[in-house]
């Protein structure tokens, strides 16, 4: 199978995941710095959430760069990714609405954690598809980011309820060790060619 539908059902439901967060972003009642610097939570949130996506977002689109094909089994393991994805609108309100609090802040975490097993299980999916000789199998590695990733969550889930800055401070380290865009796969394609 192509893969060229499963990207554009991918791009266009992620855009309407970010376009949901942004519509909850309420705008003030009254026009001054007060009431701008009572939303920073949800401010805060929103800005974390975006940045998430966008590592989703950028990393999918080279993931599937290094693939030629897509099965059955790819199409229900994009679609188990997305739908975690999917509730990144949801944890982001809540953490944001109730200024961190611990149980939003935990719901945060699963919701990441998830998402990322999710992304692994999609990536084994296609590189079993496609063979550990393939591309994105030499490209992946051993993948040290994509392993770290689920401890850190793990452990900010339940430091939520100790520090709700430690578990912050973790989903925020997991996001700056993902914002440069995935060069594993430009570099093997770029060898490819």
């Amino acid at each position: 199978m192509g893969k060229s539908r499963i990207e554009a059902f991918s791009d266009g439901v992620l855009a309407i995941i970010i376009t949901i967060m942004v519509l909850e972003l309420k705008v003030p009642h009254e026009s001054t710095i007060a009431a701008l610097t009572a939303l920073w939570p949800v401010v805060a949130s929103y800005v974390l959430s975006f940045v998430y996506l966008g590592i989703y977002w950028n990393n999918h689109h080279h993931m599937f760069h290094a693939v030629k094909r897509v099965s059955g089994g790819v199409l229900w393991a994009n679609l188990h990714l997305l739908f975690w994805l999917s509730l990144v609108p949801f944890v982001t309100a809540w953490m944001g609405e109730n200024h961190f609090a611990a149980v939003p802040m935990a719901a945060y975490g699963v919701v990441m954690l998830m998402a990322a097993i999710a992304y692994w299980i999609l990536q084994q999916t296609l590189i079993r598809h496609d063979g550990n000789e393939s591309l994105l199998a030499v490209a992946v590695g051993s993948d040290f980011k994509g392993k770290l990733s689920p401890v850190l969550y793990m452990i900010a889930i339940p430091a939520a309820f100790q520090s709700r800055w430690l578990a912050g401070g973790l989903y925020v380290a997991v996001a700056l060790t993902w914002l440069v865009p995935d060069r594993r796969i430009e570099r093997v394609l770029e060898r490819e060619r």
